[in-house]
């Protein structure tokens, strides 16, 4: 069986150098959905190559530059490619950003005049695309549910939203005290109304107005904590009840996942990553049986008033 143990990684368990997290196909043990979490100091860069992985830019704090670099024959220097300035965000919790995408067999050099944090989520894939630049105001921002299940989806990477051949990225906050990804629900079973689908949360949770200001971006002990549930089926069984704090991240190689839990006083933000070997790129999810009645509530409930809780604009 699949526990806590294995499939919640606590914040710093896997970083590898310039990288807080890191995650791949070989280390999660399936075969698709990866994400590397980058920190860069003031003037700091670094190369990436994507190998065999679609990849997203994503800036979780700060703006970057990303120069894609075209490789010559042996012996001669890389050419450059494609310049994308990301403008970035001061954190998760105060606009949505823009980002930029890397196609497989690419090289990038990741440089960030004033410093930051970028998640690099990733898919092994087989198609070659090109890369590009989203601006933050082409990702769609979605409310979802009501009442304590009201929360807001960044819709960056669908297949609705922008073009990929595996990928598919969003980001969730979900105000202090309510529940999200909500009715538990699964995509581990291919079929026409599901698609099996491999899925990263990596999570932040906000500082309060008496909690450490700054929390893990600033570098300090976060104080916040949220809760995230998996359970699986008796044929196919896994058990997950996991706190999860600034920086953790949860595995779901399948089963029912949800509720996110937002505790009182602390927002929670968490980043999906999903991919798998279907060919169409489809996000379909199947909600647990047991709670899918909870959907017909939010008709006679109002949307939490305090969404959205980010935009486009710049949030102090």
């Amino acid at each position: 069986m699949n526990t806590t143990e294995k499939l919640h990684l606590p914040a710093g368990s896997t970083g590898q150098g310039v990288y807080d997290t890191v995650v791949t196909p070989e280390s999660a043990g399936w075969g698709f959905s990866g994400l590397r979490v980058l920190r860069l100091a003031p003037g700091g860069s670094h190369v990436v190559a994507t190998g065999e992985d679609e990849m997203l830019v994503l800036p979780l704090s700060g703006g970057c530059t990303v120069e894609t670099r075209e490789t010559c024959s042996p012996g001669r220097a890389d050419k450059r490619g494609e310049t994308f300035r990301l403008t970035g965000r001061d954190g998760v919790f105060t606009r949505v950003t823009d980002f930029a995408y890397l196609p497989r067999d690419a090289r990038a050099v990741i440089t960030s005049a004033h410093g930051g944090r970028f998640a690099l989520p990733s898919a092994r894939c087989e198609r070659r695309l090109t890369a590009r630049y989203q601006p933050a105001a082409a990702t769609p921002a979605e409310l979802r549910g009501a009442g304590v299940c009201s929360r807001q989806v960044n819709n960056y990477c669908l297949p609705h939203t922008f073009e990929a051949d595996q990928l598919l990225v969003c980001e969730v906050l979900t105000p202090a005290g309510n529940w999200s990804s909500y009715p538990p629900h699964k995509h581990d079973e291919p079929g026409p109304n599901e698609s099996e689908l491999e899925e990263i949360y990596y999570f932040e949770v906000a500082p309060s107005d008496s909690a450490l200001v700054g929390g893990y971006a600033g570098g300090g002990t976060p104080r916040g904590m949220g809760y995230q549930r998996v359970y699986g089926r008796p044929e196919r069984p896994i058990d997950v009840l996991a706190e999860v704090r600034s920086g953790d991240v949860v595995l779901i190689p399948h089963g029912w996942h949800g509720p996110s839990m937002a505790v009182p006083g602390y927002d929670l933000y968490y980043l999906n990553v999903m991919a798998g070997p279907g060919q169409d790129r489809a996000w379909l999810i199947c909600d647990d049986p047991a709670h899918a009645w909870i959907r017909q509530t939010w008709q006679s409930q109002d949307v939490d008033p305090r969404l959205p809780l980010t935009s486009v604009e710049e949030r102090s």
